[in-house]
């Protein structure tokens, strides 16, 4: 055998490159990621820690503000 016989010719090796740079490919980018759903995206949490000395009602508190 000749070394020319021996040698695949450049066009082989260039298809076997893209066929390997292909599967490379498709194992990478091959599937889509998993769907965030919107009720994961967001983090729901209060402006404002509740104060009960605040949304107490007072019937005087307005006689002192208004006629003081």
């Amino acid at each position: 055998m000749t070394q020319e016989q021996q040698r695949p010719s450049p066009a082989v090796d260039a298809a076997d490159a893209a066929d390997a740079a292909e599967a490379v490919r498709r194992a990478r980018f091959g599937t889509l990621p998993e769907r965030v759903r919107p009720q994961d995206m967001v983090a729901e949490r209060p402006a404002t820690l509740p104060d009960p000395a605040r949304d107490a009602y007072n019937p005087d508190e307005w006689l002192v503000r208004t006629c003081l």
